[in-house]
């Protein structure tokens, strides 16, 4: 190590520390200099000060403390010579900043020196004070900086001009005394002086209103007139920069006019004939030109409307699409993204470039592309674009296609103008980047396609052939075989053939081998292996001819190391052996799916656990709304549920059209399924069954003498409990006598209570609900209500749902409305049971939310009803 004395230079100090070969030995070095330098500064040596301070600052600079010599800044910053003056005020800039409280000491010298006769001692008070003025010292320190704007030596007023933008940011209310002084800068023939004042007048603009109007009113020709002489101006050695003259002030000139014509119509009609100057006559071929012509458009796009020269940015900005500067053509896409708002016609003449830019090799620029194209969008260009974006999604680079998928998808949705069109451009994304898609995707399309009757043939041949060919993409296995499993016979038949198919030759064992290669398929997952083994259950039913092959495949699944898949396979196998009385109604077509509470769902406006009156059911159209909803709640946090289920579970309930959290719901002491329930629960509906009302004894739907003779037998038959809506709906009973014959308990007739008088629940300019209410005998815990929606427009509301959610001490379901389309000025019904734990106790309370459409808009209201009746 090489030893350091304390006369040690600063060049001998840095010589030293570069020769360390370790960190360990340059904390040694730095450590010894430092003990040197508290010493030298405990003798008071004012000959070694500046040495010591010059030290300090390179220690400072590799990060080590300095603090202790923070005073030295302040002795030197005193001393009357200026190399000593120098000094400090480097040290006091780089070592302290604003936040200091030594800061304090230096006011008065800085003072001083702003008064100083040295120009030079002045220039160096003017830099530490624009780079660490603080609140306080700008307010003692304006008058002087202000003053020295009229200076004689423009290098003094170039630095009081920046050291006052400063000072206007640091206290604005300062703002108004530097406006006069800042215009006086804006006739300077020195283009130092000239930049900084432009610089300053900026920030006056920005912060101050009435400086704002004053350079609008008193600067805009002149500012006008400095940019027309700088752009017309000969060559000037001292100011070109790759043939511009001067880009900086450029660029600073047509910021300011940015700020001057925003807002303001007759600035901008001033500087329209310049700004289309500096448009045509800039050269593009270097970077000081691009830079001056992206100011440029800036500005162009923010003074008043101008049409013909956004259009001549638009065209710019499309110039700099060709670039091979990945910056340019980055900044470019940036902007043309803030263009679309102004002239969306202009942005689309360029649209092939844009699309080309999707396909470039960085990934920043590819990403902000297909933005801008998603933006370009729109009902006349989406097939073409959507065609080129397909077509390049099946060459694109693996980590791309996510994103580009995602895009595609979200595109597809929003403009398809028929849903054939959106079917086919769908399978051609899951065939090509099935595994990047997100679930809510494939989710979507299996409702679509439910919704389009029409189409399920063409849908399951198309799904048929693709999946034939891209058996590796996951999501669109899933898509195939959930098709497979409904319309296997429309397959097979070659029924709702289209006049554009190719007549395809299918059998039923072919079908089957779609679906069993996707059960036994190593790599599929969880999801994958539950829906192949459902479409297995329904196919038994619609091809009764190879049932037996269908029955052997279910057979071995229960060898499956899923213990899930064991039970599934044990219980399908009961029904396909046993019960073949029961099973056609068990595995019937799946009713058309709601896709208006889906698409509200999907937007996040609905928990993930939201039972709604328009979902379907298996034996109802309108499906069974169930009571509590998490989200809808807001009474506070003791009397919110647990949310019953995930999202990804209650698609798979409302592909069976049945809730899952309704008889939990109902029954008070079960809790929901939890977020993690299993997925095979979920597409069998299994869930335990809700007692009975009105205290009778629950059903047993297992129960035969048989299996209650021999409880090992249970395992044999079906041993999966009733669909859980069977217990809260009206034909529970036809479904009872499927099993076995078994029926309920007869319930109790119902007779009316004590009468309450009706309210008004929620009324709006548009919808009005009304509640009546009655008692059913021998318990007075639940109430009978009757809801009432009036439709006070002149439109049609469709898709009708209403949603109801209580706190926990109260339970509630719902029965189908009586439609879910409410005619103008008509009315529909639905009745509500409500039943109060803490009858007596505690009063009813309910949120509620409505959802409709008028004209093919959707709809959403909520509110919370206080004011049921005492006595509830």
């Amino acid at each position: 190590m090489n030893s350091i004395f304390s006369g040690t230079r600063l060049r001998d100090m840095i010589r030293s520390i570069r020769a360390c070969k370790t960190a360990a030995e340059e904390r040694g070095v730095v450590r010894k200099e430092c003990a040197d330098i508290r010493a030298s500064i405990n003798e008071n040596d004012p000959h070694d000060r500046h040495r010591n301070l010059a030290k300090l600052m390179f220690i400072h600079m590799l990060g080590y403390p300095t603090h202790f010599g923070q005073m030295e800044c302040l002795k030197l910053i005193a001393s009357p010579g200026f190399p000593e003056k120098r000094i400090g005020y480097l040290g006091l800039m780089l070592l302290l900043d604003e936040r200091q409280e030594v800061l304090m000491l230096v006011t008065n010298s800085l003072k001083q020196d702003l008064n100083h006769t040295n120009q030079y001692v002045v220039g160096l008070a003017l830099c530490a004070l624009g780079n660490i003025c603080s609140a306080e010292m700008a307010r003692d320190l304006a008058p002087e900086v202000e003053r020295l704007i009229q200076f004689r030596d423009p290098n003094i007023r170039k630095k009081a001009a920046l050291c006052s933008t400063r000072i206007v940011r640091k206290v604005p209310d300062l703002a108004e005394n530097f406006i006069n002084a800042a215009s006086s800068l804006l006739k300077e023939k020195h283009h130092g002086v000239l930049i900084t004042g432009v610089q300053l007048c900026y920030e006056l603009c920005t912060i101050n209103d009435e400086a704002l109007e004053y350079f609008r009113k008193k600067c805009t020709e002149g500012l006008i007139k400095t940019l027309r002489d700088i752009t017309n101006s000969a060559y000037q050695p001292e100011y070109d920069v790759a043939g511009i003259t001067d880009p900086f002030l450029h660029i600073r000139l047509l910021k300011l006019l940015r700020v001057l014509g925003h807002g303001d119509a007759d600035a901008s009609d001033l500087m329209t004939d310049i700004l289309a100057q500096v448009a045509t006559k800039t050269e593009s071929n270097k970077n000081a030109g691009n830079a001056v012509l992206y100011e440029c458009v800036e500005t162009i796009m923010a003074i008043e409307d101008t049409s013909s020269l956004r259009v001549l940015a638009i065209n710019i900005l499309g110039r700099f699409l060709s670039n091979r500067d990945n910056n340019i053509r980055y900044v470019a896409l940036n902007m043309l993204m803030k263009a679309i708002a102004f002239d969306d016609q202009a942005v689309q003449r360029h649209r092939v470039t844009i699309l080309e830019c999707v396909k470039d090799p960085d990934a920043s620029i590819r990403k902000r592309a297909l933005e801008l194209v998603s933006l370009l969008v729109n009902e006349n260009n989406v097939k073409q674009l959507t065609k080129e974006l397909i077509d390049y999604l099946e060459i694109s680079d693996e980590d791309f296609k996510e994103d580009l998928s995602a895009k595609i998808c979200s595109i597809v949705e929003k403009f398809s103008p028929e849903k054939i069109w959106y079917i086919d451009q769908m399978l051609k994304v899951l065939s090509e980047a099935g595994k990047f898609v997100k679930d809510d995707v494939w989710h979507a399309l299996i409702v679509v396609i439910s919704n389009a009757s029409e189409l399920h043939g063409y849908t399951v041949r198309a799904l048929y052939k693709a999946v034939l060919t891209y058996s590796e993409q996951e999501t669109l296995v899933r898509v195939a075989i959930w098709c497979i499993g409904e319309y296997g016979d429309l397959l097979v038949n070659n029924v709702g053939m289209l006049g554009i198919e190719d007549p395809i030759t299918v059998t039923e064992s072919d079908a089957v081998d779609v679906v069993e290669d996707a059960i036994t398929r190593h790599n599929s997952d969880m999801t994958t292996k539950a829906m192949a083994l459902v479409a297995l259950l329904k196919l038994s039913s619609r091809f009764p001819s190879i049932s037996e092959r269908i029955k052997d495949i279910i057979v071995k699944q229960k060898g499956s190391l899923l213990l899930e898949m064991q039970q599934r396979a044990i219980e399908f196998n009961s029904i396909v052996d046993r019960h073949k009385n029961i099973r056609p109604s068990l595995v019937e077509r799946m009713p058309v799916l709601d896709e208006a509470t889906f698409n509200v769902r999907r937007a996040g406006s609905l928990p993930a656990s939201v039972s709604t009156m328009a979902k379907p059911s298996v034996s109802i159209p309108n499906g069974v709304a169930a009571a509590p909803l998490v989200d809808l709640l807001d009474l506070g946090s003791d009397d919110i549920m647990a949310a019953p289920s995930s999202s990804g579970a209650d698609f798979l309930q409302d592909l069976l059209g049945v809730d899952l959290g309704s008889s939990s719901a109902q029954s008070g002491a079960t809790p929901g399924p939890k977020a993690g329930a299993d997925l095979l629960m979920d597409i069998l509906s299994i869930g335990t069954p809700s007692p009975a009302q009105n205290n009778t004894s629950s059903v047993d739907l297992l129960s035969t003498p048989g299996i209650n003779k021999n409880p090992s037998n249970a395992l044999d038959t079906l041993s999966s409990p009733a669909l859980p809506h069977i217990a809260t709906t009206a034909s529970a009973g036809g479904m009872f006598d499927l099993l076995d014959g078994l029926t309920p308990s007869p319930s109790k007739e119902a007779t009316n209570g004590p009468a309450y008088p009706p309210i008004v629940a929620y009324e709006s300019s548009t919808l009005k609900i009304e509640f009546t209410f009655s008692k059913s005998s021998g318990n007075p815990q639940e109430t009978n209500v009757q809801a009432t929606f009036i439709n006070l427009s002149p439109n049609t509301f469709t898709d009708f749902i209403f949603q109801a959610a209580v706190p926990k001490f109260l339970q509630l379901h719902l029965d189908p409305a009586s439609s879910n389309t409410l005619p103008a000025s008509g009315n529909i019904t639905q009745n509500l049971r409500v039943t109060n734990s803490q009858h007596g106790k505690k009063s009813l309370v309910m949120r509620m939310r409505i959802g409709y459409k008028v004209n093919g808009k959707d709809v959403l209201e909520e509110g919370q009803i206080n004011n049921f009746p005492r006595g509830l």
